[in-house]
């Protein structure tokens, strides 16, 4: 009767003699403590980079292998030589063996017939140095996405792919994905110590690869697969996996345009941006009614907006999110643009194509908060590691999102240097900050007691406050030329005042209030305007306190909000009319210009996401007409020094016409540089011609009319309307001299100074 082998003998198991080992048998326990190998197996190993790989020991050079998959395993050096390797009772899946010295490898598996060979992750050093470690620890690593994310690289003479992720306090975080048939146990990542950064090379892995990170948090639960904080690229929802995206092999051909943006974007420039929705601007009909791509919107989009005479595409958010409704202001990949519209390089091909024919692009960034997905940055380690743990600091009632914990270093550095990740490696021009006002007050949208105060008692959120101020120091120091604007809708005060006078150093602010007052005005019925008259004028008041942008949104055409055609008063003619006169003030007031696609047109219905815009209303003239005047006027503000040089200082204003409220009349001239030729606005808000109306000019001798809204063109009622006047010496309106016009109903007229 044969004895049964013991535990003990299984552990002395040899390993008969192959090439590349010792005619001596070698035994298992010699060269790796079982109980260690048992935990690679079980995938609880603390390190396994102490395990796993080629160890110098007492032995000899011993090297260890973990693949679940095989059932033999060898390790290769050289051509041909193979050493076989041993399983590790009782820890299935992992192999050891001997070498006779320090060698490079391979490792070749087997099971079955099937047979397969592979480069050891875990005989490869570190990539990170310990700058990049200390300074992610600090919190001031300005190039963070250089050092985490997935980064197709060679290292130690190979290629591969190197993954690096931030997530302290945890047992284990392991890169899973196909090439690891999703098994964490297979590719644990090292621990850099106390920087909470875990990393791993994997060799052969390239662009293109999905993977997302099992982690094991402190009190060892798995958590749910997260994508990548820092991945630049992902997979098409519904699917939430990162995709390794190569960021280095792009080649740009904008050096023209970004040497000259500064000129381009300075306050005192003309800018007038187009705001895109990507996803329904234009879409394809042969084609299942798809959205269009970024290199499709390379051609269509930027022909289209460079001949309406825009000077800014702005792109609602482009940053990966996982639900179509959100517009993209729920992102879950701040560092990865959305595939929904092509790969990562075909984006940047969208912006090199718009800077090639001179035009900025813009984007929207949301640093406010973030969704509450299971694969995204909530709970990301187990606990509240991008977010507060309070709900009354760290979670968004109107939006049920999670708020970023501005105050801790490493969230603020992941936010900043994604501001800068966006401005260099995709050359965006600029970055309009969503819900600002949601950032800066700790009680924005709660009621007492659902709020927690800052240190002083306050309501301001002082940490997001210097996150915001940081934020604008670092991008204004480090990315020449470039531009940031914030959507505040209160009256916080110096938002584009630089940051060592006070203020949260944003290059331009949005005017919510001029907005909201002159589209009150405008939806009123004309014979109530005249109790609504300050709302035109109101804006004034504080239009120089910063430098404001004028923005007609897609905020404003959506949530029932009608279209910008639907919400004007009276019959067809009238509806068109009103609206030819709104922007006819819009452009002509201070403040450089957004208007929302669709409403260049005057679509009649209100926004819909999940559809194109109503391109077909360009067959009726009344809405090629409004496209016309558009056109027109944003040539006429580019062209007209006085309408943009002094559009934040006061002595670019004068109130011409302030108080005809019963006549729903308004006149202002405009005002560059002193040899610029002045401007002279006036808007009849009243269905009725005005005849011999009295304007006064700011200067003395012949003034031509540059604008009519109402002209036929523009599909008005043509009305005879001298295209030269001449002034005259009689005082009106604080003014020596003045001329008397005819006034056609609902039309802006513009006339520029000659002579």
């Amino acid at each position: 009767m044969k004895k049964a082998r013991t535990s003990s003998d299984a552990r002395k198991k040899a390993l008969p003699a192959k090439s590349g080992t010792s005619k001596k048998q070698i035994i298992v326990s010699d060269l790796i403590d079982v109980a260690e190998a048992q935990a690679i197996a079980a995938g609880t190993h603390s390190d396994p980079f102490s395990i796993l790989g080629g160890h110098k020991k007492k032995a000899g050079y011993v090297v260890c292998a973990f693949d679940p998959g095989a059932e033999r395993m060898a390790v290769l050096t050289g051509k041909r030589t193979v050493t076989e390797m041993l399983p590790v009772p009782d820890a299935p899946g992992v192999f050891v063996g001997k070498l006779a010295r320090k060698a490079n490898y391979r490792l070749r598996g087997e099971a079955g017939e099937t047979q397969w060979t592979h480069e050891d992750a875990y005989r490869y050093g570190p990539v990170l140095g310990e700058l990049d470690l200390h300074l992610i620890s600090e919190g001031s690593h300005r190039q963070l996405w250089q050092a985490l994310g997935a980064h197709v690289s060679v290292h130690e003479r190979t290629n591969g792919t190197h993954f690096s992720v931030w997530a302290p306090n945890v047992m284990r975080v392991s890169v899973v994905g196909d090439f690891n048939h999703w098994d964490g146990r297979r590719h644990p990542m090292r621990c850099r110590g106390r920087s909470g950064v875990w990393e791993i090379f994997l060799p052969d892995v390239g662009e293109g690869a999905v993977y997302k990170y099992q982690i094991i948090d402190e009190h060892g639960n798995q958590l749910p697969l997260k994508a990548d904080p820092v991945g630049f690229g992902a997979e098409h929802p519904p699917q939430t996996g990162s995709v390794v995206r190569d960021l280095m092999k792009f080649g740009w051909a904008d050096d023209a345009w970004m040497n000259r943006r500064g000129d381009a974007q300075k306050n005192s420039a003309a800018i007038s941006i187009y705001e895109v929705h990507l996803g329904s601007w234009r879409r394809v009909p042969q084609n299942g009614d798809r959205r269009i791509s970024y290199l499709e919107a390379a051609q269509q989009l930027v022909d289209y907006v460079l001949d309406m005479g825009f000077t800014h595409i702005e792109l609602m958010p482009v940053s990966e999110f996982p639900f179509d409704g959100s517009w993209g202001y729920q992102p879950v990949g701040m560092y990865a643009p959305t595939i929904r519209f092509g790969p990562l390089d075909e984006f940047r091909a969208l912006v090199d194509t718009a800077h090639a024919r001179g035009l900025g692009v813009l984007i929207d960034w949301v640093p406010g908060h973030f969704p509450t997905d299971a694969h995204g940055l909530a709970s990301f380690n187990g606990s509240a590691l991008y977010e507060h743990k309070d709900p009354r600091e760290g979670f968004h009632q109107d939006w049920n999102t999670l708020i970023y914990n501005y105050g801790r270093s490493e969230v603020a550095n992941f936010l900043i240097a994604n501001a800068l990740y966006w401005l260099r490696e995709h050359h965006v021009d600029g970055l309009r900050v969503d819900a600002v006002a949601s950032m800066l007050y700790r009680d924005y949208s709660r009621k007492e007691g659902e709020w927690v105060p800052n240190k002083h008692g306050g309501r301001e959120n002082l940490e997001a406050i210097d996150l915001l101020k940081r934020m604008n120091e670092v991008v204004y120091a480090e990315c020449q030329g470039i531009m940031t604007a914030a959507e505040e809708s209160t009256s916080f005060p110096d938002v584009t005042k630089p940051t060592d006078h006070g203020g949260l150093g944003f290059g331009f602010k949005w005017n919510m209030g001029w907005m909201n007052d002159t589209l009150d005005y405008i939806q009123q019925d004309p014979i109530h305007r005249k109790y609504h008259h300050y709302k035109m004028t109101f804006g004034i008041q504080y239009a120089f306190s910063e430098n404001f942008i004028l923005p007609i949104s897609h905020d404003e055409v959506v949530h029932g909000k009608g279209s910008m055609l639907s919400k004007m008063p009276g019959n067809e003619w009238e509806k068109f009319s009103n609206l030819r006169t709104y922007y006819g003030f819009m452009w002509t007031h201070p403040g450089k210009k957004l208007l929302f696609m669709g409403c260049e047109f005057a679509q009649s219905a209100e926004w819909n996401h999940d559809v194109s815009l109503d391109w077909h209303l360009l067959d009726y003239d009344l809405h090629r007409g409004v496209q016309s005047l558009v056109r027109d006027l944003n040539g006429l503000y580019r062209d007209t020094a006085a309408l943009h040089v002094k559009d934040s200082e006061a002595s670019g204003f004068q109130w011409l016409d302030l108080y005809s409220e019963d006549e729903s009349v308004f006149a202002f001239a405009r005002f560059g540089l002193p040899d610029d030729p002045p401007v002279v606005t006036i808007c009849n808000f009243a269905p009725v011609e005005r005849q011999n109306w009295r304007i006064g000019f700011p200067k003395s001798g012949r003034w031509q009319l540059v604008l009519n809204s109402d002209a036929r063109v523009y599909g008005g009622s043509g009305r005879d309307q001298a295209e030269i006047i001449l002034t005259e010496d009689q005082q009106w309106h604080e003014c020596p001299q003045s001329a008397a016009l005819t006034l056609p109903p609902l039309s802006t007229l513009v006339f520029k100074f000659e002579q």
